[in-house]
């Protein structure tokens, strides 16, 4: 039983993709990054090149992935636990992974991961991975609707995706590539009310008949008008509509109303991830 890191993404997809895809639902975030890396290029995230680790089991089969793109935190896809502890004694020795600092695991992973690493860490976040039962329209129903952005909408989704990442302290903004990307298959959806935007979400490429929802982000002076739930339903059903059997989001623990929110659309909960850094 063994990891092995390489900088090699053809080589990583090659050793893992079918471990990968064969768990959509908990591997949602591994599967988006490994996608948006193959669309996008090695740099999708950043300058800093990307590293990838797969785990093989006893009988020779690959079971389980991580991915690590800084300046974002190393990512854990579903792995079994022995896996999970071999990862901490990999994170102390292994140069290839000497710039992580913090990762993204489920709950029980993430405590297994701390303890094995044998450094001090801290909870950073703690999120919940819903997933999508028979959508519901918002009840009472926001005013205004939903509409796919287009490349004119350009300078509105850098500046709201901007404040997005601001507002939930993530460590790069999306690049004007990535924009046009969702932008490219309908995967924006911008909520208008009296001809004006008020609120947007998005939601990934179905991969593996699995689509993500987010981000979804309302400026503040237009919340507590029902926009966000407006957008998310909308940007629900345009993901089943471009294939997607399962559809999925993220929520922060720490912010009861998005949760409530999300629940009363249809959405129950699957699992929590903990991320986790260095203190």
């Amino acid at each position: 039983m063994t990891w092995t890191f390489s900088t090699d993404l053809a080589a990583c997809l090659a050793a893992a993709r079918p471990s990968v895809a064969a768990h959509p639902i908990v591997n949602t975030t591994l599967l988006s990054i490994l996608d948006a890396l193959e669309r996008r290029g090695p740099h999708a995230y950043g300058d800093t090149d990307p590293v990838f680790g797969w785990w093989t089991a006893a009988d020779g089969t690959v079971d389980g992935a991580v991915v690590h793109t800084p300046p974002f935190p190393l990512v854990l896809g579903a792995l079994p636990p022995e896996a999970v502890r071999a990862l901490g004694g990999a994170l102390a020795a292994d140069p290839l992974l000497a710039r992580v600092t913090k990762f993204n695991a489920r709950r029980a992973d993430a405590g297994i991961l701390a303890e094995a690493w044998g450094r001090p860490t801290r909870v950073a976040e703690e999120l919940r991975l819903y997933r999508l039962g028979a959508l519901r329209a918002p009840d009472p129903a926001p005013e205004g609707r939903a509409r796919p952005a287009t490349e004119a909408d350009l300078p509105l989704l850098a500046r709201w995706t901007a404040e997005f990442s601001r507002e939930c302290d993530i460590p790069a903004t999306p690049s004007e590539a990535s924009l046009r990307d969702r932008i490219s298959y309908g995967g924006f959806l911008i909520w208008e009310h009296g001809g004006r935007p008020v609120s947007l979400a998005a939601f990934f490429r179905p991969i593996g008949s699995a689509s993500r929802i987010g981000p979804v982000y309302t400026p503040p002076a237009e919340r507590r008008r029902g926009y966000a739930a407006g957008v998310t339903h909308a940007a629900s059903g345009a993901a089943h509509a471009a294939g997607a059997g399962e559809v999925l989001l993220f929520t922060d623990l720490a912010n009861p109303t998005s949760n409530s929110v999300y629940q009363r659309l249809g959405f129950t909960a699957v699992e929590d991830r903990v991320e986790r850094v260095r203190a």
